[in-house]
Parts: structure tokens; C-alpha cells; sequence
């Protein structure tokens, strides 16, 4: 497993080689490259990578993105089950997306371009596999219960699909599963919930080949 969408969007020097999946479950991220594009804002700190034109017009180009990014969260660190990251200080208002790769077992969430939180995942098992695809946030329940799996709470609900898929607070740890929902850390999950609207569109890709569009 990798570290999402920075691993995701490993184009034009960004990040260095995706890293082996790892037998112990921890996830991490390849250490960035250093840009030297002056343009390049610099409010983000050490927390934050901005992506430079020539990053961007050559993902476009080559149909790794087809929306601008303009800066990712700097994780350089593991990222184990149950972990997050949370930082939109100085990020202006803007759309909102989620991005979920099933492979990578990550969550990136983008305000106004920026990225502004991620976390480790739960999906679904074998015999309820999570959907890939775009997929608008169509209702918002905050205290929600599942009527098909015995009243299991599901705080924080942001239903995808008329047949119940969603993204929601869960005890996100080695071993779990869902029934095809995406499970995300509870606490992760209530700053999600306030940042998405309905309409909100969430991308979910399953592989390395799949890109978001």
C-alpha cells in the first residue's frame, strides 16, 4: 500500500517511485522532490507541496489528472489503520471532492484545488465490493444506523448510491472490512461531513490504471 494521492499523482518529478506494498500494513509515502519554481506559493509551510505549471500540464497531458491540483498535504511519515491528516489553514473556499483509492486503502479530500485532509480506509470485502466510478454525494445523515446490518452505526453518513454506499465514520483497523461502504476514522469523518455538500462529487478508483475524471 502507498500513500494515496501524492503516490497517485507520482508525475513529472514529484514524488519518486511508488513504494512496495507493505507486509506489516503500514502505509507510506515517498519523500517528495524539491521544486525550484519561484512562482510557487509558499503559505503552506513544510506542511504543503504546490505543484508547479510544468507538473501540471504534463499530468493533464497524459491523463493523470483531469482537474487542477494545486498543492498536496506534505505526510512524511507512516500513515497506519486508524490515521489521519487534517490541515486547510490558509486554503480559501472553493469546490469540494474526494478522492478514494481502493488500492492504496486512502482517502484525499480537495478544497479549491488544495488537498486538505486524507486517511487510511476501510472497504469493502470480497463478496461486497465498493463500486469505482464518480459518484455524487446524494444525501448527508449525521447520526445514521444501517436498517440492513442490524442498526451498525454509521456516524457521519454521506450516502454515493441509492443501494446504500456511502462513506462514514468506522473503527478503522487491521482486518476489518465493510459491506461496501468506505469506512473512514470517526473523527476524520466529522470534518469530512462539514466540508461536503450534496452534489459534492466523490472519485473512486481501483487500480493503478484507473484515473479520476
Amino acid at each position: 500500500m502507498k500513500r494515496g494521492m501524492v503516490v497517485a499523482l507520482a508525475f513529472a518529478g514529484l514524488t519518486t517511485a511508488a513504494a512496495a506494498a507493505w507486509s506489516s500494513r503500514i502505509i507510506e509515502r515517498p519523500a517528495p522532490v524539491a521544486s525550484t519554481d519561484d512562482e510557487l506559493p509558499t503559505w503552506g509551510g513544510k506542511d504543503r507541496i504546490f505543484l508547479t505549471k510544468a507538473q501540471l500540464f504534463q499530468a493533464h497531458a497524459e491523463g493523470a489528472i483531469d482537474r487542477d491540483v494545486q498543492s498536496i498535504l506534505n505526510v512524511p511519515k507512516r500513515m497506519h489503520y486508524g490515521d489521519f491528516i487534517w490541515n486547510d489553514r490558509n486554503v480559501p473556499k472553493g469546490p469540494v471532492w474526494v478522492r478514494v483509492d481502493l488500492k492504496q486503502q486512502l482517502i484525499s479530500v480537495f478544497r479549491a484545488g488544495h488537498e486538505i485532509g486524507t486517511a487510511v480506509i476501510l472497504y469493502g470485502a470480497e463478496e461486497k465490493e465498493t463500486p469505482d466510478g464518480v459518484f455524487p454525494v446524494i444525501a448527508k445523515i449525521k447520526d445514521h444506523k444501517s436498517v440492513t446490518y442490524g442498526d451498525a452505526p454509521m456516524p457521519y453518513t454521506l450516502r454515493l448510491t441509492n443501494d446504500g454506499v456511502s462513506i462514514h465514520g468506522s473503527d478503522v483497523r487491521w482486518g476489518a472490512a465493510t459491506h461496501g461502504c468506505i469506512g473512514v476514522p470517526l473523527e476524520f469523518a466529522q470534518k469530512l461531513y462539514g466540508q461536503v455538500s450534496r452534489g459534492d462529487q466523490v472519485v473512486i478508483v481501483s487500480d493503478d490504471e484507473q484515473r479520476a475524471s
